[in-house]
């Protein structure tokens, strides 16, 4: 009895041709991975710091909503300096860029408290952050929220009607202007938070 041997296989020539095919495909593949990856990463950063504007944004306008202390031992219930009134302290890390006071009725049976809400930059970690400090009753820190991750610089205060933000005629319109740049971006966003007080 006779032993065939068996001379299937792959020559040569047809390597050749398989391997070139291969790098015709995996060349531009891996291109369009790569593109992609990039891609993902600034539209994370992206989406990061768009996020960071719609929290900033939906916190600032809701405290200047909420603006105004009343002197509630006179018959006139005058408004008294509400935006950075040292009667009205909340104190926490960081440098503060505004102080925002209001009565707050939430006790139905009680007098009012008087909540604060005290924006402040600190870094952490490295990271240049906008912070938004409450404090309710007391200058004691009952919540800590980053509102702005990378901030560049620092943030800008206006008032509007009156244009002074420290008078007992508390202004009817308050903007801070804060600049957001993640580190890995080349090019910074301006965002302009603005409130418009409910109470005349």
């Amino acid at each position: 009895m006779q032993l065939r041997h068996d001379e299937r296989g792959v020559t040569l020539t047809e390597l050749l041709v398989a391997v070139t095919i291969l790098a015709i495909i995996i060349i531009p593949l891996g291109d369009a991975m790569i593109g992609f990856v990039r891609n993902t990463d600034a539209t994370t950063r992206r989406m990061i710091e768009s996020h960071d504007m719609q929290i900033a944004t939906a916190y600032f306008a809701q405290d200047v909503q909420n603006l105004g202390v009343r002197d509630w031992s006179s018959p006139t219930f005058a408004l008294r300096q509400s935006i950075d009134n040292p009667s009205y302290p909340c104190t926490g890390a960081g440098t503060s860029v505004i102080n925002l006071a209001w009565d707050d009725f939430s006790s139905v049976s009680g007098p009012s408290t008087v909540v604060r809400a005290n924006y402040v930059v600190r870094d952490v970690d490295g990271e240049h952050q906008l912070r938004r400090l409450l404090c309710r009753g007391s200058a004691t820190v009952v919540s800590d929220v980053v509102l702005v991750h990378h901030l560049v610089g620092s943030p800008v205060l206006a008032c509007a009607n009156p244009t002074t933000c420290t008078s007992a005629n508390v202004p009817q319109r308050v903007t801070l202007t804060v600049t957001v740049r993640h580190p890995a971006n080349t090019t910074s966003i301006p965002i302009t938070l603005t409130g418009q007080r409910r109470q005349t």
